[in-house]
């Protein structure tokens, strides 16, 4: 699948990448766009394998992976969470310090994860080969996926909203992949900046668009990310408080 297939017609925000752009150095003048940042998991840059900054329970997590390449990207992605949110909050990472916002559904403590006391919100994304990562002055949700195989296409499909469904079908074959994973992305990034998470509400509450633009949600910016070929990247900002 090449590149054109999840392109879209308006300019693409380009993250900045781990290891060879400076880090944050205090906090941006929010409101105002997300921070948004890659880090590639192949070779990557050594300082983001230190995992010296990571907590007891991160090391112990990242040790249990038996997959050498999944064990590299959990490090990898959580080594630079915490470099960049120690620059953006002047704090040294390892003392950062990771708590759960109440869930929107049941108010426990499991909803988006945080930084304690922290003017910051963030979210982490990852798969085979990249990692994202976003920041903002509001809550924000990320997501990065690869391209899907057309076995894993012809299964998660019929997850979508029946309307997206209908946009896929009516492109040729060889675009249809890049569309999906476009929708997905925005769909995923959306209910991570929620604190839903993406278990129970993909299809009618969750409608996107699989087109060149994304349809908004109320009170949210959803917007598609530049990605390296075979990957799409999406972000969602809260601009507006939640209706109670």
């Amino acid at each position: 699948m090449k590149a054109d297939a999840i392109r879209t017609r308006e300019p693409l925000t380009r993250p900045r990448e781990l290891g060879r752009d400076p880090l944050p150095a205090g906090l941006p003048p929010w409101p105002g766009p997300p921070e948004l940042w890659a880090a590639r998991t192949a070779a990557p840059d050594p300082e983001l394998l230190d995992t010296a900054a990571l907590d007891p329970g991160e090391r112990r997590r990242a040790a249990g992976f038996r997959s050498g390449a999944d064990r590299v990207a959990y490090t990898v992605a959580h080594v630079a969470l915490r470099r960049l949110l120690g620059g953006i909050l002047a704090v040294d990472p390892a003392w950062i310090r990771y708590t759960r916002e109440p869930c929107p559904g049941c108010g426990g403590p499991h909803g988006r994860p945080a930084v304690r006391g922290a003017p910051v919100h963030f979210s982490l994304s990852r798969t085979r080969g990249l990692v994202l990562l976003a920041f903002a002055g509001h809550p924000i949700g990320a997501d990065v996926e690869r391209l899907p195989s057309q076995a894993r296409l012809e299964r998660l499909t019929p997850a979508l909203h029946a309307h997206e469904q209908a946009q896929l079908a009516a492109l040729p074959p060889g675009a249809r992949a890049g569309a999906f994973v476009r929708c997905w992305t925005r769909k995923e990034a959306w209910l991570k900046g929620t604190g839903e998470g993406i278990g129970t509400r993909l299809t009618a509450a969750t409608l996107v668009g699989a087109g060149t633009r994304p349809l908004q949600r109320p009170g949210w910016r959803l917007a598609d990310i530049a990605a390296p070929e075979g990957f799409a990247a999406a972000y969602a900002v809260r601009t507006a408080p939640p209706q109670r």
